[in-house]
């Protein structure tokens, strides 16, 4: 059974329902370590004070803002301790929202909630209110000594709470000059055409197609390596922005392209979109296997 990795309670008006906090998220991250090359000796890292050798030891160590180059406001660990927010139990549901409302980009880090002993009666009534009405409970609780802003929300009976963003902490597009002032003109007859290819690609959301290829790749590098093969590191192909001029020819071929491919078995849209991902998929692992065999070599 699962660990959970904290406990407390949903709170909102009188109702109070006592939950526990599990990740949602396994990592899959590959472990690397820092050598050094000759005699794959370890590195370790040691905290010096700058323009001298000198190790600090770490209760020596405070934090600091700096005001400007070289000018600091030291913060002692007593000060920053009294600023800690309180250490409740509770996650406190500010208000309830359309959850169509929220912007992906305000959300963070996922995570279950599932009900203390004793009160499954009262978690399943608030799941199943919460998935009928259709509406995330926006909430403030304290974890990891960190005040958290958060979206419970509920799906097929479980809640879910995902730590969300401040607002000030989404940069808005117009401060990054992301999108030029004077945006070009658009053609009808393009826009038609783009919209064409988007609903020629369109399927159903399926995460189990979607894989970390890096992750595998660098995981067959290592044991490649390990086995003694030598590698020949493939040149890497930067993609080619499309020109104006060349958008319309783009995708009447792109659009050509997903038709043809689903031409072989008579399939809808929704396939013409899969059978372009496998042959993407196709062309990748027909890559993979080029940069294999020059490694076996």
């Amino acid at each position: 059974m699962a660990r959970a990795i904290w406990s407390g309670t949903i709170s909102f008006g009188l109702l109070n329902v006592p939950v526990r906090l599990y990740s949602a998220v396994a990592r899959r991250n590959i472990a690397l370590r820092e050598i050094r090359e000759s005699d794959s000796a370890r590195i370790k890292h040691r905290r010096v004070a700058e323009g001298t050798d000198e190790e600090v030891p770490y209760e020596n160590i405070v934090k600091a803002y700096e005001l400007s180059p070289g000018q600091y406001v030291p913060l002692g660990k007593d000060e920053m301790a009294a600023l800690a927010p309180e250490k409740t139990r509770a996650i406190d549901v500010q208000d309830f929202v359309d959850i169509e409302e929220i912007d992906p980009m305000y959300f963070d880090s996922p995570y279950y909630l599932g009900p203390a002993e004793g009160a499954e009666k009262a978690y399943s009534l608030l799941a199943a209110a919460m998935e009928s009405s259709g509406k995330a409970a926006i909430s403030r609780f304290v974890f990891r000594n960190k005040e958290h802003l958060a979206a419970l929300r509920a799906s097929d009976g479980v809640l879910t709470l995902t730590t969300m963003r401040f607002h000030d902490e989404v940069v808005p597009p117009g401060e990054l000059d992301v999108v030029p002032d004077k945006k070009p003109k658009v053609a009808k007859r393009e826009r038609e055409m783009a919209e064409q290819l988007i609903a020629s690609l369109s399927t159903e959301f399926d995460p189990d197609q979607y894989r970390d290829e890096y992750r595998e790749q660098l995981m067959a590098l290592i044991e490649q390596k390990a086995e003694g093969k030598e590698i020949v590191a493939p040149e890497a192909e930067e993609p080619k922005a499309t020109k104006a001029p060349d958008l319309m020819a783009a995708l009447e071929e792109s659009i050509a392209a997903v038709k043809g491919d689903g031409a072989d078995d008579g399939a809808k849209s929704k396939s013409n979109g899969k059978a372009a991902k496998k042959s993407k998929a196709k062309s990748k692992s027909s890559s993979s296997s080029k940069s294999k065999a020059k490694a076996s070599k």
